[in-house]
């Protein structure tokens, strides 16, 4: 499944660090495309997209 998020909180390589990471915990398979100017987030995944909003909320970057 692709999922494409904004993610107005991601701003800098150590959120892109960060959104990944957390996306790959969830399934470790994954591929995250971000796109730090426009706050943009391809991801590539066998996981809902519930699962991985939420998971990305719980660490501070909440999508649009």
């Amino acid at each position: 499944m692709s999922l494409t998020l904004t993610l107005p909180d991601m701003t800098c390589g150590h959120c892109a660090r960060t959104v990944t990471s957390t996306v790959q915990k969830l399934d470790a398979t994954a591929q995250v495309q971000i796109d730090l100017p426009s706050h943009t987030v391809v991801i590539e995944t066998t996981q809902p997209a519930d699962a991985v909003k939420q998971a990305l909320a719980e660490e501070g970057y909440p999508a649009a």
